[in-house]
């Protein structure tokens, strides 16, 4: 067996197709079929059921699939690694974030990291969820995690600074008339939420709890962009981070009281390159301050 054959298959997999996957890996499409018989071969297992639509994995090649990942996103590290100079990273680094958090100060951070790096490829996951996080972080594919604190933050975290939450109103809401609002302030209204094992979704949860408020449901989206603009069109109220607030918003925003934040970390894979400590570094000169004035 060899990594060569390790990408192929995953190439197949993603692509549902000898052909399409031969297109995306610049090859002859015999040479892909070739090196998937022969890895079926080597492994004693068929690794892609064949039907009329396409190649799907079958149950052992899923779990085959998983760990060629890990196999293959740590040959693409050790190497870019190894071709690292005092002014060149080649490679690809994968970046997780837990949604709503950090999204003003994430792309300022990729930004100067190309800048540094122009042939550094990064490809950056939204999760709503800390167990899809952790998924993610166990599997091997993580570079570095950006997310919320909480009580199982890895003792290695790296602390970046705090996220204020605000609450978004419909236009012309009462409460706009307020410099800003508390919780209480909101009875009976209806909430635009997440995904309920999100992040996002536990912060409003505790606030409403905090305050004694039933946690009345209007919508559950899975972005935060989304419950902004749900809430501008008077849906229901919604409570994110001030950084997640998306341009031209800002008139519907007010910040709570007494204030809610939320620490932001950072999680760096065991070993971590000059990529990810790099990145962390440009995160760091990042400011964790709200924008929003009101």
């Amino acid at each position: 067996m060899s990594l060569r054959q390790f990408e192929y298959a995953l190439a197949v997999a993603d692509a549902g197709s000898v052909t399409a996957a031969a297109e995306r890996l610049h090859v002859a499409q015999p040479s892909v079929s070739q090196q998937i018989r022969s890895l079926e071969r080597d492994l004693g297992v068929e690794l892609f059921a064949r039907t009329p639509s396409g190649l799907v994995p079958t149950v052992v090649g899923r779990a085959f699939l998983r760990e060629a990942e890990v196999a293959v996103s740590a040959s693409r590290r050790a190497r870019a690694t190894a071709r690292a100079g005092a002014d060149e990273l080649v490679g690809e680094l994968v970046v997780s974030v837990q949604m709503g958090f950090g999204t003003r100060q994430l792309p300022g951070a990729l930004g100067a990291l190309r800048r540094r790096f122009p042939r550094l490829e990064v490809t950056v996951f939204e999760e709503p969820s800390s167990a899809e996080l952790d998924r993610l972080c166990r599997r091997g594919v993580l570079d570095l995690a950006l997310m919320a604190a909480c009580e199982q933050s890895p003792e290695d975290a790296h602390h970046l600074g705090g996220e204020e939450f605000v609450v978004v109103l419909g236009a012309g809401h009462r409460l706009l008339a307020a410099d800003r609002v508390e919780p209480r302030d909101l009875e009976g209204e209806p909430w635009v939420r997440f995904d309920r094992d999100s992040a996002l979704d536990a912060v409003l949860l505790n606030v409403l709890r905090d305050n004694e408020l039933a946690p009345a449901t209007a919508a559950r989206v899975s972005q935060a962009a989304t419950a902004v603009r749900w809430a501008a069109h008077g849906l229901g109220a919604t409570l994110v981070p001030a950084s997640a607030v998306p341009r031209g918003h800002e008139h519907l925003v007010r910040p709570v009281f007494p204030a809610v934040t939320q620490p932001v970390i950072a999680v760096l894979r065991p070993g971590a390159g000059p990529a990810e400590t790099a990145l962390l570094a440009f995160l760091r000169q990042e400011n964790w301050s709200p924008l929003i004035s009101h």
